[in-house]
């Protein structure tokens, strides 16, 4: 019967405890059959010799066999060792980065964005003119409000523009009008400073005439 140890439960480690334990026996009765007081037969010596080799060499057999086994299992450990320290440092870089993000989700959180600061129609006068976005994300909403606002103050920019080439040209055509107007004035005070010299030659014509007369 083969003996067991409780703490032993690898098939190939009891295998070599066995094996040792029947050499150990086998020797043992060696022993004992030499040192009897009775001198053994060479025919019983050479049978007890032939089985204390059997179990021995069966014993060397386990034992290099466990050798083996030892080794692979050591360099598997080893293997095994070296992947959940990878693994522990992966997990560690995670932590880290899972502890980056949260900060940095933190920080958008309560970043004090600039579009808070636009003034921008409210949510529910938004949501009035915009029914299709009622029930819809505060992001997806409050990007629709930022453009809507860009698109409105484009329009109200095209507004500006235009109204500044109308003044432009309002301008221009005054301008106009005032160097036109002055020209005017020149004619007519040409046409003023005229008729004044032909009342003077009509008054002198007369005052000959009526000299004549007299």
């Amino acid at each position: 019967m083969s003996p067991t140890t409780p703490h032993i439960t690898d098939p190939l480690l009891l295998s070599v405890l066995s094996a040792a334990s029947l050499a150990r026996q086998s020797a043992l009765e060696t022993l004992s059959l030499l040192s009897s007081s009775t001198p053994p037969s060479p025919l019983a010596l050479s049978a007890q010799q032939k089985t204390l080799k059997s179990h021995l060499a069966t014993l060397r057999a386990q034992n290099r066999k466990a050798l083996l086994s030892t080794r692979a299992t050591k360099a598997q450990t080893t293997l095994l060792r070296q992947e959940i320290d990878a693994l522990h440092l992966s997990l560690q870089n995670l932590y880290y980065e899972q502890r980056h993000l949260r900060g940095e989700i933190e920080g958008c959180e309560t970043y004090d964005h600039a579009f808070l600061k636009l003034p921008m129609v409210s949510v529910e006068e938004f949501l009035q003119s915009h029914e299709d976005y009622v029930g819809k994300g505060e992001h997806e909403v409050t990007v629709a409000r930022i453009e809507d606002e860009m698109r409105e103050r484009q329009r109200l920019e095209g507004v500006r523009v235009e109204l500044e080439r109308r003044k432009e040209g309002l301008a221009k055509e005054v301008a106009g009008k005032r160097e036109e107007l002055g020209r005017l004035d020149g004619e007519v005070e040409k046409w003023v400073a005229g008729e004044g010299n032909v009342r003077k030659v009509f008054e002198a014509r007369e005052k000959k005439m009526e000299g004549v007369v007299g």
